[in-house]
């Protein structure tokens, strides 16, 4: 087998230069505008974009310190929800002067600077519940037992009444106690 040494004699496997070039029987695409052209509408900023919610209802706030985004929380709920959600939320304002309010894991909590937390508000499909860390120690003792033998809650239907006198009397209770600190 002889091999012609002559690199012009030589049969190149790859496609001629011209023929790569070109596409053969199709035809060419038209040139398409720049995409400058377009009109660039502006980025929504997270305050103009509605709120995601979970399960059950409850609104997803990124976690935050202060009072703002807890009435952020309050006001992407709903209904009898946002109604009960406030109402506690101003029975703690009212009774607890000096609270320290947050969002964390999509739940407003409220606590005493230096103490820790002691309440959790939580929104689920047919209850609001509100979640005392030291719960245990109140009187009388709130409704609904945890895993955590200190912590004890309360679920508020739409449907349940609600005692301003024996929840201010939790939330008086709850907050000279030391609080749950994560």
């Amino acid at each position: 087998m002889n091999k012609p040494s002559d690199p012009a004699t030589r049969r190149s496997k790859s496609k001629p230069a011209a023929k790569r070039a070109t596409r053969v029987g199709k035809p060419s695409r038209p040139a398409t505008p720049a995409k400058s052209s377009k009109l660039k509408q502006p980025a929504k900023s997270k305050a103009d974009r509605p709120v995601k919610l979970l399960t059950g209802g409850n609104p997803q706030i990124a976690k935050a310190d202060g009072d703002a985004p807890v009435q952020a929380y309050i006001a992407a709920l709903s209904g009898w929800k946002r109604e009960v959600v406030r109402w506690a939320d101003a029975l703690v304002a009212q009774h607890v002067p000096a609270v320290r309010k947050a969002v964390k894991w999509n739940s407003p909590f409220y606590g005493i600077d230096g103490r820790g937390w002691f309440l959790a508000i939580h929104v689920f499909t047919r209850h609001v519940k509100l979640t005392f860390f030291r719960g245990a120690s109140l009187q009388p003792l709130p409704p609904v037992a945890s895993k955590s033998p200190e912590v004890r809650s309360i679920d508020i239907r739409e449907v349940d009444a609600r005692d301003d006198a024996v929840m201010a009397g939790w939330l008086q209770q709850a907050a000279a106690l030391p609080g749950w600190i994560p």
